[in-house]
């Protein structure tokens, strides 16, 4: 998942969250680990920084190390989390009629969709877009 402060083998590491009492997902503790070099972290859940833009390489928010899934394209970043994150993005991108969502829905406004940059929602960058969404598969399931 990470390059940077992550595994030096610039391998996938894996970050998995931890169990903890609280039902508080976005600051449960987590432990980045590589499988490759054994790089093992941990993280207590204090102080997050969400990636808010596509503009650089994006960063995972607890150990700010770089994204394994994420490509660069003539508009921007366009980034995963894990493959699971891609579905909703390439579904979204490739529907050719799309719902939108009442003011008073708070739900899918707030849900990955409707929050994406719109250079990845826009029709006219739908083929690149997809193509990107593709590489960032293949990536992980093409062995190598």
């Amino acid at each position: 998942m990470s390059r940077g402060p992550g595994p030096r083998c610039d391998r996938v590491a894996r970050v998995q969250r931890q169990p903890h009492p609280e039902e508080r997902p976005l600051f449960a503790p987590r432990r980045l680990v590589c499988r490759s070099c054994g790089l093992s972290r941990t993280w207590a859940g204090r102080g997050i920084g969400l990636w808010a833009g596509s503009t650089g390489p994006a960063e995972d928010p607890c150990f700010h190390a770089r994204l394994w899934l994420q490509r660069e394209t003539r508009h921007g970043w366009l980034w995963a989390y894990d493959l699971r994150h891609l579905d909703p993005i390439r579904l979204h991108v490739d529907a050719t009629l799309r719902g939108r969502a009442g003011r008073d829905a708070i739900g899918p406004r707030h849900s990955l969709v409707a929050r994406l940059p719109a250079w990845i929602k826009s029709a006219k960058n739908r083929d690149e877009v997809l193509r990107t969404v593709d590489r960032i598969r293949a990536s992980v399931l093409t062995p190598g």
